[in-house]
């Protein structure tokens, strides 16, 4: 059977990825910030490698020797988040984003050369773009912290295929949803607005930008991407999007509507706060379907309507 390492297991993606990976007979060793998961019972130890230690890592790929590890943690502020201070997340950044890859990489490249990486790099390295859709070829320009720090995984990965043909695929991941997406993003807080307003008429949910415009996915379909990606030929950097914009304002109409709401009623909208506009980061997955004949299942309207659905059900119980 096959093995796999997914570091950042229990976030969306490493959820939906374990799930994938267990369909597919694989051993899975995974593991978040605080917890290990595994589907081997001979693994017995629960302790949570520290990722930013090269010889703990080194230690782990030495001993378990995986055919693909999956590099999906990272340190990320949504824009929904208040400000933290900006040194903690800076090196907290660079040790999670950076630092880890960096230990991964060197790890394969002395103990296990025929391990294959797949490292989730994201659509904000292109900032602010000079054109749509974006693809594998535009130019890199961070405006953030993560950002910055993923164009630096990136350039690791290229820097590990080219000097030391190290297997190290890139994901240039554009917005993906699912109901297992953190309360912080966007997309669940107009689910959850929304849910609220219709058990309680005079709830308001304020928002931003109903105008912004997003290359919206599923996260279950990306991660399928991820497997596609990491089992090519050869490694490379593939943009993984839908191709498709909706606004803001569409999230909205659709959650509301499926709820039997008018959004108008209960949404208010803070122009105020509203940030300079500029080219909606929307990405062209042309070369990742010629590579592995990848495309989306879910359409974005099927997939705010699964996100209202889960959110309807109750929890806990």
């Amino acid at each position: 059977m096959p093995c796999a390492i997914i570091v950042g297991a229990t976030g969306q993606d490493g959820t939906y990825l374990y799930r994938l990976l267990e369909e597919k007979q694989y051993h899975v060793f995974g593991f978040g910030r605080h917890r290990v998961i595994t589907n081997r019972k001979d693994w017995a130890d629960n302790t949570v490698p520290d990722i930013i230690s090269f010889k703990e890592v080194s230690d782990l790929i030495r001993k378990i020797q995986p055919d693909e590890i999956y590099h999906l943690a990272a340190v990320h502020q949504s824009s929904e988040d208040p400000i933290s201070d900006s040194v903690t997340l800076l090196t907290q950044s660079f040790d999670v984003n950076v630092v880890s890859l960096f230990n991964f990489l060197e790890a394969i490249r002395l103990f296990s050369p025929n391990t294959r990486l797949f490292y989730a790099a994201s659509s904000h390295i292109f900032g602010r773009p000079a054109c749509e859709p974006q693809d594998e070829n535009t130019p890199l320009n961070p405006l953030g912290i993560y950002a910055i720090t993923k164009v630096s995984g990136l350039h690791l990965c290229r820097m590990y295929r080219a000097v030391h043909k190290v297997f190290a695929a890139v994901g240039i991941l554009y917005n993906h949803e699912s109901p297992l997406r953190g309360e912080q993003f966007v997309s669940q807080k107009i689910v959850r607005g929304a849910v609220i307003c219709k058990k309680d008429p005079d709830h308001r949910l304020v928002l931003r930008d109903l105008s912004a415009e997003v290359d919206w996915g599923y996260a279950p379909d990306y991660v399928d991407a991820m497997h596609r990606i990491v089992n090519l030929p050869e490694a490379d950097d593939f943009v993984i999007a839908t191709g498709e914009k909706y606004r803001v304002e569409d999230f909205v109409r659709i959650t509301f509507e499926h709820l039997g709401l008018n959004w108008r009623d209960h949404v208010i909208e803070r122009k105020e706060t509203i940030s300079r506009p500029g080219i909606p980061l929307v990405g062209n997955p042309e070369k990742l379907g010629k590579a592995t004949g990848w495309k989306p299942t879910i359409r974005f309207q099927e997939m705010v309507q699964i996100l209202v659905e889960s959110d309807e059900k109750p929890r806990g119980g």
